[in-house]
């Protein structure tokens, strides 16, 4: 026979499972206050934040900042986007002129646990690599002993190309500037022999080339960039509402849920889509929205394949493979936990 005060303890915790978790966030407080998400994005940075001639923003990026908007405010146009340099975007999230990061910043160990703040998910699995002019008849990173190197101040790349160079017993010129069109320029102009980066962002910077069929981005890849959102620590409930807004556009690739038949799929007879769109209970799991909160961001924003076909992929000028962006059920890494 169980005690009294085993039992209590089991009816208290039996409790605080079944109770929804008190809004305590900081964060979130702010962003309803100010009627908008305070988003830290890219300069102008083909693919993932595009900027048009009247100054509307588009993007992979872009559509994870607009999806948390559709999830709080069911409106993805409530958001005040600021762009920043590398050298600028953690300062602007740890002081609070942002409320998140969403600019194609890689999670590692030293920025996940020293600056005061916490990788959200990847949204972009990428990996560094290097841009040269035809010209110079490379056709393989172990040519490049002794080449000058352009590359953007304040990003990881910085460390990766010294070490794959140390690595590899070559010897290379950094030729180093704060903004990314200053770096392209001056590969453009002849600056320098390569320009090293993302390859995501090569093929970026590749398509903004005076003569773009002139370069070509090189076989090796010399690291591993997880790119996604960053949030601020010590704000758990926001953390959670961006992560899974993220997510919900993933579930919804997976779950065969579009923009286009999200309203026809409320009608499906599978749990999990049901869940999912919020028609049963469970789908909301305790976050402080409503509980269409998931519908709002896929029919509003799209799912995952979408923003990234629209953006990057075939039906954009980058023309990028899904590869490793691919869901776990077609060779990729892209994977939600499930939405229950």
């Amino acid at each position: 026979m169980k005690s009294a005060k085993t039992l209590a303890v089991a009816g208290l915790l039996s409790a605080s499972f079944a109770m929804p978790a008190a809004h305590a966030g900081a964060t979130l407080d702010a962003v309803k206050k100010n009627d908008a998400v305070k988003c830290g994005i890219n300069t102008p940075f083909p693919g993932f934040a595009n900027q048009d001639e009247k100054g509307n923003w588009s993007g992979l990026d872009i559509d994870v900042c607009r999806a948390v908007a559709a999830a709080i405010f069911g409106d993805p146009n409530k958001v005040k986007f600021t762009s920043l340099t590398a050298k600028e975007r953690f300062t602007a999230l740890q002081s609070g002129e942002v409320d998140m990061l969403s600019r194609n910043s890689t999670g590692t160990l030293s920025r996940d646990t020293g600056l005061g703040l916490t990788f959200v998910a990847p949204n972009y699995y990428d990996g560094q690599g290097f841009l040269v002019k035809k010209s110079l008849n490379v056709k393989s990173a172990k040519e490049l002993d002794g080449a000058s190197v352009c590359i953007q101040s304040g990003t990881t790349t910085e460390l990766n190309l010294a070490d794959y160079f140390r690595a590899n017993n070559m010897k290379f010129e950094p030729i180093t500037y704060e903004k990314l069109d200053e770096v392209t320029k001056a590969f453009d102009e002849g600056r320098c022999d390569v320009l090293t980066s993302d390859q995501s962002q090569l093929y970026s910077n590749r398509i903004t080339l005076k003569d773009p069929e002139g370069a070509v981005v090189l076989p090796e890849v010399i690291s591993k960039e997880p790119l996604g959102p960053f949030v601020r620590q010590g704000d758990d409930e926001w953390l959670k509402i961006v992560r899974w807004s993220y997510y919900a556009m993933v579930e919804a690739e997976d779950l065969g849920v579009t923009s286009a038949n999200a309203e026809e799929m409320t009608k499906s007879t599978d749990p999990n889509i049901k869940r999912f769109l919020g028609m049963e209970e469970g789908g909301d799991a305790n976050l402080p929205l409503d509980k269409k909160w998931a519908y709002n961001i896929v029919k509003m924003v799209g799912n995952y394949g979408e923003s990234f076909e629209r953006s990057v992929g075939q039906g954009s000028p980058l023309k990028i493979n899904r590869g490793l962006n691919a869901l776990w059920k077609n060779g990729g890494l892209q994977y939600s936990p499930p939405f229950r």
